[in-house]
């Protein structure tokens, strides 16, 4: 699965956490421009864990903090 894919299906999740249609650019932040709190963080993880059957650990989700960010991290960790 390349990038593109991985974001697409990252978007696809996103969707109904996005209340405020941000853009999905790399440089797009989680608590800046999605205005996630931290109930809708972990809400997300969540559903990115499930999706990609990977666990993000608290470590890295404490590093990931814009969509680009994300993406790479889901890529890495599927290997």
């Amino acid at each position: 699965m390349d990038r593109a894919d991985t974001a697409s299906r990252i978007a696809a999740i996103i969707e109904p956490f996005n209340k405020k249609g941000v853009a999905l650019d790399d440089a797009a932040t989680f608590v800046g421009d999605f205005e996630f709190d931290s109930l809708t963080v972990m809400d997300f993880v969540a559903a990115i864990e499930d999706e990609f059957d990977i666990i993000i650990s608290m470590n890295q989700q404490a590093e990931i903090e814009t969509w680009g960010q994300l993406v790479d991290a889901v890529m890495k960790l599927r290997g």
